[in-house]
């Protein structure tokens, strides 16, 4: 049996902090500031509603903060910055409500080898290198992981991928470039269960979502694998690049619509400064971020805490 846990929670909420900074620096720290005003007037308001859009939170989702942190301070009759910044934070924390379940990646999860992990996104969000970091992040925790190279229209996938196994020191299961896909999955399957591996980790095609060939054999794959495990994919992670902000939502819409995407795996979080964004991705598409990206080496990965991300992000200095 698998167990997926959580790991060193200091050290993930040290990465989400340092992942924030940028997102702290030019947005949120401003927060601040503006609450230390004498009274709670219309140009608060305002320069609040600025510093929320811009950071890529939305406009309705800022608008909707607002005015229930203006009910909320106006039902307690202060203007203390103290109550007001502690209020935010539970505003901001309330739009990534219950879908955040903690037993997703802990240890009280349990289930038969392997673990099957289908990993999709268009081309250029670093869905290859996510895929690295989630190994990696499972060697770590002594797991054996095998990965499928079923990204067979880009060859350049498929010697990414290689590269990175060798790297990893794990097993890379491909085919001839052009390859049907299905095939891959079910030989990197049936190669994961002869080799008592823990985690298969499937790479597919950057798929654009106005394609709908490859998101029937997106859609093919998932039934391939679910045909050798009932259970499986246990999960079909998204990954999503944060610094394109709300231009990849459309596609990431579709996605979801043709396979079911169980998590979101933010790359390149560390390279914006409008963290907002993840705010945003939960309130459009009400799927988990599971994995967020902290940088460019291979270790540089965290899994997701909303409480970890608001306290970043409002964090005083």
């Amino acid at each position: 049996m698998l167990r997926i846990f959580k790991r060193d929670p200091s050290g993930r909420k040290q990465q989400t902090e340092a992942v924030a900074k940028q997102s702290r620096d030019s947005w949120f720290g401003q927060i601040f500031g503006l609450f230390r005003s004498e009274k709670f007037d219309d140009s608060v308001w305002e320069d609040l509603e600025e510093i929320l859009v811009s950071s890529d939170v939305g406009v309705q989702t800022s608008l909707d903060i607002i005015d229930a942190l203006k009910a909320e301070l106006k039902h307690q009759n202060t203007t203390d910055p103290s109550i007001a910044m502690d209020t935010l934070k539970h505003l901001l924390l309330s739009k990534f409500d219950s879908a955040y379940d903690q037993e997703v990646w802990n240890d009280t999860e349990q289930t038969t080898s392997p673990y099957v992990i289908l990993m999709v996104g268009v081309n250029g969000v670093g869905k290859t290198t996510s895929i690295a970091k989630i190994a990696n992040y499972f060697i770590l925790d002594n797991k054996k992981v095998v990965l499928g190279a079923a990204d067979t229209f880009r060859a350049a996938a498929e010697e990414q991928l290689s590269i990175l196994g060798q790297l990893l020191g794990v097993d890379v299961i491909k085919h001839n470039p052009g390859a049907d896909p299905g095939a891959v999955a079910y030989d990197a399957y049936q190669a994961a269960k002869a080799r008592s591996a823990d985690v298969l980790i499937i790479d597919t095609a950057g798929r654009l979502h106005n394609k709908s060939n490859l998101m029937e054999e997106l859609k093919k794959i998932r039934r391939v694998i679910s045909g050798l495990d009932d259970n499986a994919p246990h999960q079909v992670i998204l990954t999503i690049d944060a610094t394109t902000g709300h231009n990849g939502l459309e596609q990431a819409k579709a996605f979801d619509k043709s396979v079911g995407c169980t998590g979101i795996f933010l790359s390149k979080l560390d390279g914006t400064a409008r963290g907002g964004i993840v705010v945003a991705i939960h309130q459009t598409l009400g799927i988990p971020i599971l994995f967020i990206g902290t940088g460019e080496n291979i270790e540089d990965l965290a899994p997701f805490d909303p409480k970890d991300f608001v306290d970043a992000l409002l964090k005083s200095d």
